[in-house]
């Protein structure tokens, strides 16, 4: 069974219809039991970063998802869940759980394109430049595009962990992949028929690249 964290962040109705797209038995639990005894964790999240951890911190999940990743199970964090997998965000200034080291950032002020200003958030459809292979994107065309909506983005310390970028007036950090943690800035939930075939590739993998 897969777990969805619920921390009251927003997303987790759409990551669970896709769940249910594929054909995958799926709860929505903030108890830490289940969260424990579930094959996979999902840790998706619309939102800001502060009121994140600071729920997170309440119910104790932040050391809940310490002690899973140390354990191996498998973990895949979406958007604001990518976020806040990192040590720090610029977002509330907040203290994050660390999974990784490095930091959350804000895309710069002005942001430009070919001479024109950019919005942010970033939102839209748009590709990732995969640095090597994984088992959670096998089967997922070069050319596919996915759909972001943010406007910080992960910053590891070590780059090793990077799985893809993509270029939005800078090139970001996109994907990470670090031993049985994978996080991706886009939203899979919302990218298609690429989006799910991920969270199925996902489901079915074992925690090891």
């Amino acid at each position: 069974m897969v777990a969805i964290i619920d921390y009251k962040a927003g997303n987790i109705t759409s990551v669970a219809r896709a769940l249910e797209n594929i054909g995958q038995k799926y709860a929505i639990t903030d108890d830490e039991r289940k969260l424990k005894d579930a094959s996979h964790i999902i840790f998706p999240g619309v939102g800001a970063a502060g009121e994140a951890m600071a729920y997170l911190r309440k119910k104790k999940l932040d050391n809940t998802l310490k002690n899973c990743f140390s354990s191996g199970k498998p973990i895949l964090g979406i958007c604001l869940g990518t976020q806040i997998v990192m040590e720090h965000s610029e977002e509330n200034d907040a203290e994050c759980i660390g999974l990784i080291t490095g930091s959350t950032r804000r895309f710069p002020e002005r942001l430009t394109s070919g001479g024109e200003i950019l919005k942010i958030p970033h939102m839209g459809w748009n590709s990732v430049n995969f640095k090597r292979e994984h088992t959670v994107f096998a089967k997922i065309n070069p050319e596919a595009e996915f759909y972001f909506v943010h406007s910080y983005y992960p910053a590891p310390s070590d780059m090793d962990v990077v799985l893809g970028t993509t270029d939005y007036g800078i090139t970001f950090c996109s994907v990470l992949a670090f031993k049985n943690l994978v996080a991706m800035q886009f939203h899979p939930e919302k990218s298609g028929r690429p989006g799910l075939q991920i969270l199925k590739n996902f489901c079915a993998w074992r925690g090891s690249a």
